[in-house]
């Protein structure tokens, strides 16, 4: 009972610091002077602080399958949530096909390093250099002021529809954060927000795991689909609320560079220093599905550009189908 009780008061405690953390950035961000593209990976990156945290506990006591199963079963449930949810609540999420090429491109290309790397085929540390090379010029060019942007892509072939993609991400994401000019006192709220999620992400996983151990749920599961889908709810709530307003860009925005991070920071950069345990069958499904359900919902979204509440209906089925296989074959992996 009292495991019961710290994993709930865990949970509640990193989500709300998590909410806390995320208001603090934007405000350091606007203080900053940051660009709305980067202000928006900051805020992805904060609100992925949960799972990152939970996940890293995990990998450090050895829980490998609830490390990876946290990271990439969040990724999942972002999808379902973020993309299926929100166009089921907005009924469509309209989305220029620039877009979904350029924050496509990103989120496949990282998805495909998790799975090779879960797969044991290449390590950690070849898996950071493959995502640097992906990740770190988008972050880049996002960071980094239009006209000054247009010059520093002047090598590259059309690059018109790269620069008028981040525009118009930029445009969606203005109105979507527009949060009010930070001070130097809210970089104290931040960082001591930020310790509060590590600890209680920490105490919300350790929970979860003895509770798994003691009731026999495989690891699998606590990690993919339990810590999964608690850690995500910020991400979700945010993404709905955009997907409402007619934020179609600023919600992939959310989706995908929330997916991408918590692969670059809660998987990919942690195994580096503590390592990755021999793949098992749970963990490489969850990439191997993680990978297969971004296609299938940038396809989707391709076609018809966007999301119309159909797609989102048959994106959240697909999640549903998940939880389904992980719960029936979870034990024999």
């Amino acid at each position: 009972m009292l495991i019961a009780v710290i994993f709930g008061l865990g949970a509640a405690t990193s989500l709300a610091a998590s909410a806390l953390l995320v208001n603090r950035l934007a405000r350091l961000g606007e203080l900053l002077g940051l660009s709305e593209a980067m202000l928006g990976l900051l805020l992805a990156l904060a609100a992925d602080a949960p799972e990152i945290s939970a996940a890293m506990s995990a990998l450090a006591h050895g829980q490998h399958d609830v490390g990876i199963g946290v990271v990439l079963g969040s990724n999942v449930f972002n999808l379902a949530a973020l993309l299926g949810l929100g166009a089921l609540v907005a009924g469509r999420i309209a989305l220029h096909r620039r877009v979904l090429l350029l924050e496509g491109f990103v989120a496949i290309s990282i998805a495909l390093v998790a799975v090779v790397v879960v797969a044991g085929w290449i390590g950690p540390a070849m898996g950071c250099l493959l995502a640097a090379t992906i990740f770190v010029p988008y972050v880049i060019i996002s960071a980094a002021h239009p006209d000054r942007r247009r010059r520093m892509l002047r090598w590259v072939p059309r690059r018109g529809w790269l620069a008028d993609a981040l525009a118009e991400e930029e445009e969606d994401l203005l109105p979507a954060i527009h949060p009010p000019r930070g001070r130097p006192r809210d970089a104290a709220f931040a960082a001591a927000a930020l310790v509060v999620v590590v600890a209680a992400s920490i105490a919300m996983e350790r929970a979860a795991t003895s509770l798994g151990a003691r009731y026999g749920v495989p690891s699998v599961i606590v990690g993919g689909v339990v810590l999964a889908a608690v850690t995500s709810l910020p991400n979700a709530v945010a993404a709905v609320y955009l997907a409402s307003r007619g934020r179609g860009a600023a919600t992939l925005s959310e989706a995908l560079n929330s997916n991408t991070l918590n692969i670059v920071v809660g998987l990919l950069l942690p195994g580096l220093f503590l390592g990755l345990a021999e793949p098992s069958g749970g963990a490489l499904f969850v990439a191997v599905w993680y990978l297969g359900m971004t296609l299938f919902a940038l396809a989707l979204a391709f076609r018809r550009r966007g999301l119309s509440r159909q797609a989102g209906i048959a994106i959240i089925a697909v999640y549903g189908a998940f939880v389904a296989v992980l719960v029936v074959a979870g034990s024999f992996w």
